[in-house]
């Protein structure tokens, strides 16, 4: 189930559950965000899973960004706009590329849930991991781009920056397991065998190493805005589940791609070098010589695979769970159902050809 840009790309008429006091808004921009010009316009951006996401415009014609809580009953932790303006307003001030924040409000009153308003970055959201719309030659410059993105983000002196409370150091993969596993069952609709079987396993084998970074959460290609023209990136957006973790974590959660089929979306199946793609292994070599970090051991890598197709399975049930009681933000959101146990079964197969996954 590839993403189709249509149905992600763009903006379109806010949906009657997302809609809200534009007046309201108007004030409460006139009041806060400096430059800004009544009234205010509001589209709905296509994509955006999660966290409702609007394209504002002005009297004067400048574009800002709207992401909010969504209306509705919410899993604990989850929607956490003030984190993601707390992270963004922290890396303004570093070379990681972000949009500028601008304002947060956790007053309800105004649009009807807490939400903050950023810059809008006027380039490209490339969905397509094939870059069909980039010329073969310019794709694996494309590809370097969000890896080196990635390498910033992860040499951030978190500390510095105000964030040492951002998240516990230390432990990241056994409680992201507890915590997605938690919102999982909450969300369950359906027993599937390969997850109860990852939920036993994963805990009892997890990894030694122990290095904390500031990790983004969801870092991949769609989260990105990259320059009209140019491969370089913008701004990294959607920053929900940011908190303090592991590096290897979110290296393998970006490398998934390449372990995923294209009928998901993924680069499986495809002839990577008559597309002029890089393949897996010179992504991990380029990124560690960038963070000056060893390459992973095969049997560590693997489990960073098998963790990160479990995580986005309880991702996915969430998002499935929410179409269902019509709080989901995306139009296809219904669609993230069907791959819950094709990840789930894919995950276990990594760990059954792992050595010592009957343990």
């Amino acid at each position: 189930m590839s993403r189709r840009g249509d149905d992600y790309i763009g903006t379109m008429a806010v949906q009657e559950k997302h809609r809200f006091d534009e007046q309201s808004l108007g004030r409460f921009m006139s009041a806060h965000v400096d430059g800004f010009t009544p009234p205010v316009r509001v589209e709905q951006f296509k994509g955006g899973q999660s966290n409702p996401t609007y394209r504002l415009t002005d009297g004067a014609g400048r574009r800002y960004v709207l992401r909010r809580k969504p209306p509705g009953k919410l899993l604990p932790s989850a929607h956490a706009v003030d984190r993601e303006f707390r992270v963004i307003s922290a890396l303004n001030r570093t070379d990681v590329p972000t949009p500028r924040a601008y304002a947060l409000s956790e007053d309800e009153s105004v649009v009807g849930t807490p939400f903050y308003i950023m810059e809008y970055c006027d380039g490209r959201v490339l969905w397509d991991p094939l870059l069909p719309d980039v010329p073969k030659e310019g794709r694996g410059d494309i590809y370097r781009a969000k890896f080196e993105a990635l390498a910033r983000l992860h040499r951030v002196d978190y500390a510095a920056l105000g964030l040492a409370d951002f998240g516990r150091p230390g432990s990241y993969v056994a409680r992201q397991i507890s915590r997605w596993g938690k919102q999982y069952k909450a969300s369950e609709t359906e027993k599937i065998e390969s997850m109860d079987r990852l939920f036993d396993w994963l805990p009892a084998n997890l990894p030694t190493n122990d290095e904390t970074v500031l990790v983004h959460g969801d870092y991949r290609l769609d989260n990105m805005i990259f320059h009209a023209t140019e491969p370089r990136v913008l701004g990294i957006i959607d920053w929900e589940i940011s908190t303090l973790g592991d590096p290897l974590a979110e290296l393998s959660y970006l490398c998934m791609l390449w372990r995923t089929p294209k009928d998901w979306g993924g680069l499986l199946g495809h002839d990577l070098g008559e597309l002029g793609l890089p393949t897996e292994a010179e992504m991990v070599d380029y990124y560690s010589t960038l963070s000056k970090r060893a390459v992973p051991e095969p049997a560590l890598w693997e489990f960073y695979m098998a963790y990160n197709l479990f995580r986005v399975s309880c991702i996915r049930q969430g998002v499935y769970a929410r179409s269902l009681d019509g709080t989901a933000a995306n139009v296809r959101a219904a669609d993230s159902g069907k791959l819950v146990k094709p990840a789930a079964d894919l995950a276990w197969q990594i760990v059954s050809n792992m050595s010592g996954a009957s343990r």
